[in-house]
């Protein structure tokens, strides 16, 4: 970002938004970082101010940064691609507010996220902007927006903010107003999609799933928005989550049972019973989640010679 608005001049005709995959909780130096190297002024978006030309706004962390007429939204707003702020919701609210002004960039990121925006982009007449997936710290982001989008500049990052300066000092063309299809309208969650057999690993709200340019997107009925490779990510996260969850009831039960357990009479016995098999049932989940979720087949036998017990070894 530091190299790209090096190369705004004083005099930029666009305001410029940003967004930063950013963790909750945490304050934010972006704004005062990137105003070292650039003569606009840049902040932290508030909702509802102004959109001024020459101005540099920085979505702030957990929250998405939206365009409206005139206007900026800085909202909360359900989760995209598991991001908070995403990048899909300036983009898409961008093209819907501004249409062919728009100038969408992808830059290095994880996963998938710019892609969904980028077709909203292109679909109201804006232009894509994307570094060389080639020289990307992240290339996942630029990859899939080459593969899914036709991009208009797949540039060097130091080529970036000069095509940003040359391209916003021509007028932008005037595209005539046209029937947006059904399928974006899914895309971009106005129209419900095709009913998901999967659920919302985030709120477990039925999904609906859009498909568009190739691009797959999954979207419940509160507002969390996924690719297939972010529900994947998501999914495994609540996945862990849950097996944990598992371990914990397990364990509880076992020790219940064994503190309840006395004497040989045959409730006792019973109890002792479980509360091995709980135990040992919750070894082989805890096992399983410090092996990255995976028993190979020398484990599961081994695991099945000792009668479900745990245990560990250490090679000299």
């Amino acid at each position: 970002m530091q190299q790209i608005v090096a190369a705004f001049p004083s005099d930029l005709e666009a305001a410029v938004f940003i967004v930063i995959h950013t963790s909750p909780g945490f304050d934010s130096s972006l704004p005062e970082i990137l105003a070292r190297k650039t003569p606009l002024k840049v902040t932290h978006a508030i909702h509802g101010e102004p959109i001024e030309v020459g101005h540099i706004y920085v979505a702030p962390p957990d929250n998405h940064i939206m365009l409206r007429p005139g206007y900026v939204a800085v909202q909360r707003g359900p989760k995209e691609n598991g991001a908070r702020p995403a990048v899909d919701p300036l983009f898409r609210s961008a093209s819907i507010s501004y249409g062919s002004r728009v100038l969408a960039v992808v830059v290095s990121g994880h996963l998938d996220c710019g892609t969904a925006g980028l077709i909203s982009v292109k679909a109201r007449g804006g232009l894509a902007i994307v570094q060389r997936p080639e020289e990307a710290v992240a290339r996942d982001m630029p990859q899939s927006a080459i593969d899914h989008v036709t991009i208009d500049h797949i540039l060097p990052l130091a080529d970036i903010g000069p095509m940003i300066v040359r391209l916003t000092r021509q007028a932008a063309e005037i595209v005539p107003e046209r029937r947006i299809p059904t399928a974006l309208l899914e895309v971009e969650g106005d129209e419900p999609g095709l009913r998901s057999d999967v659920v919302c690993p985030i709120c477990q709200g039925s999904l609906t799933e859009g498909q568009l340019s190739g691009l797959t997107t999954f979207r419940c009925h509160v507002g969390h928005a996924f690719s297939p490779a972010a529900l994947l990510a998501e999914q495994a996260e609540s996945l862990e989550r849950a097996l944990w969850a598992a371990v914990r009831a397990l364990e509880e039960s076992g020790r219940m049972a064994k503190r309840m357990a006395g004497g040989e009479t045959g409730i006792g016995v019973r109890l002792e019973e479980k509360a091995r098999t709980q135990l040992n049932h919750a070894d082989v989940v805890r096992r399983m989640l410090l092996g990255q979720g995976v028993l190979n087949i020398p484990d599961a036998e081994q695991v099945a010679e000792w009668g479900g017990n745990g245990a560990a070894a250490v090679n000299k």
